[in-house]
């Protein structure tokens, strides 16, 4: 069978247009003060260890067929082989095709430069397009990074070293963390918080965060358009649902995890097909989610109630 009547016949089983996939542009943007010029839509990195090696390849080397540029990825995610499935993926000249970014999540400045250093030998490449300071949670780790031989200083030291060429930082627990580190330092060129149906509820980073980040050039880079599955495990809404609540929003890009070459193309065919949301569906949708469990019952990696206990996943799986 012909590689293009396969690919027609698997989307038509999974309900996929690929005519829609195939021919319609990837939208794009400018990723802030950056400049950096991104897809819309950026592959999750915590995703690519999940189903094995070949799996993530795959999803990886498909993304770039269709149109995908920005690559998420971190240091910690699978310990390390997130960066390594990047690094055996891109290959045959793929790596001059993208964007890629990576994190470290030590908040010490020699710790940080030795995280970046594993992450840039597992890539196999010599410098970053995007690094970033990695789920920032409290304001005691802030303090870390702003004070003396913190990690910010790794940052600065790298981009001037051009070991990567822009520098941000993300989180997901705590919006008034993402402020202090945004007034605190304004050599930040990205960030990267969540952006979904059910945080305008509690603590939100949309109306609390994003308007201010975006005033001060940050590119903005959203996630949890899922809320790490809590979302459709609660059965608030569905994926495509979840995806055009994000991409409605004032952002450069969507960070999305998947699993299967076939979860990719479903997630890529919403951007490349989006209509965006009207002010009076989206308070529709709002009115509807915010009748059903919110907070952390739903959001369990965000600051927790007085006297709940903190989420901690094994790995904080951020590009959901």
């Amino acid at each position: 069978m012909k590689r293009r009547t396969f690919l027609q016949s698997t989307a038509a089983a999974l309900g996929v247009n690929a005519s829609a996939l195939a021919n319609n542009e990837m939208p794009v943007a400018t990723l802030g003060k950056s400049g950096l010029k991104v897809s819309k839509f950026c592959l999750g990195g915590f995703h690519m260890a999940v189903k094995g090696e070949e799996m993530g390849i795959r999803i990886i080397q498909r993304a770039i067929d269709l149109g995908v540029t920005f690559l998420d990825s971190a240091h910690k995610y699978h310990d390390g082989r997130s960066d390594e499935i990047y690094g055996k993926a891109l290959t045959s000249g793929r790596r001059q095709k993208v964007i890629l970014m990576s994190k470290a999540q030590f908040r010490d400045r020699d710790g940080a430069m030795k995280q970046l250093e594993e992450t840039l030998k597992r890539m196999k490449t010599d410098y970053l397009d995007l690094w970033q300071c990695h789920e920032v949670a409290t304001h005691e780790e802030v303090d870390k990074i702003f004070g003396p031989n913190g990690s910010l200083e790794a940052f600065v030291k790298a981009k001037k070293e051009g070991k990567v060429r822009h520098i941000g930082f993300t989180g997901h627990h705590d919006f008034t963390v993402h402020q202090r580190l945004l007034d605190g330092y304004g050599g930040w060129e990205t960030v990267q918080h969540p952006v979904n149906l059910v945080d305008p509820h509690y603590l939100s980073f949309i109306t609390n965060f994003l308007p201010n980040a975006r005033k001060k050039g940050l590119g903005l880079i959203a996630m949890k358009s899922n809320a790490i599955g809590g979302i459709t495990q609660h059965k608030i809404a569905s994926i495509p649902e979840c995806l055009r609540f994000s991409l409605s929003h004032d952002i450069d890009t969507l960070v999305s995890g998947v699993e299967t070459v076939e979860q990719l193309e479903e997630n890529v065919l919403v951007v490349k097909t989006l209509q965006k949301m009207s002010p009076t569906e989206m308070k529709t949708l709002l009115s509807r989610t915010k009748g059903g469990p919110t907070g952390t019952k739903v959001e369990r990696y965000k600051k927790p109630e007085a006297g709940a206990r903190r989420f901690r996943p094994h790995e904080d799986g951020e590009s959901v």
